[in-house]
């Protein structure tokens, strides 16, 4: 029954991951250029809004949730509770914490406040926007689907791992 449950957990952990890659992905290989594309106003003005209404969709409790889940696993892998696959989720949790969720705290959370406090239709907007924003935002937002991605692809030997005993 244990392992039912770790299983479970793993591939809970293992889409979760691969979703939360793929919202990165669909930001840093299209949205961003596109956003980019159109008049800096327009990119600002829009970023900003998706900023605002990012807070309450799924992808937060993914994103979040997902930190929460890898940390307790990662402590759980490292105190050597559980067993087979364990290696893959303690490189899982560092993936993630490290890829995705310290690279969120550091580096896009503090941008987006920035861009947030900026008038969508200023010159200090637009240059913040072409010098700053854009550049960097979207460098890291590639960090976290790669971080993301990775993180995936670990738990799901973690599950491999686990079946095959």
């Amino acid at each position: 029954m244990t392992q039912t449950w770790l299983l479970l957990t793993y591939e809970i952990s293992l889409i979760s991951c691969a979703l939360v890659a793929g919202v990165f992905l669909t930001f840093s290989d299209f949205v961003m250029r596109s956003l980019n594309g159109a008049t800096t106003s327009a990119g600002v003005e829009v970023m900003q809004g998706i900023n605002r209404e990012v807070f309450k969709t799924i992808f937060m409790v993914l994103l979040i949730g997902m930190w929460g889940v890898s940390a307790a696993l990662g402590v759980a892998a490292y105190l050597g509770v559980l067993g087979s696959g364990s290696t893959y989720i303690l490189w899982a949790a560092i993936t993630y914490s490290v890829g995705v969720a310290s690279v969120t705290l550091v580096f896009n959370v503090p941008m987006n406040t920035k861009l947030a406090m900026k008038a969508y239709d200023s010159p200090e907007g637009a240059a913040y926007w072409t010098d700053v924003y854009y550049p960097r935002w979207t460098f890291w937002n590639w960090v976290r689907g790669i971080a993301s991605a990775v993180a995936a692809v670990l738990y799901l030997n973690a599950c491999l791992q686990l079946v095959q005993g």
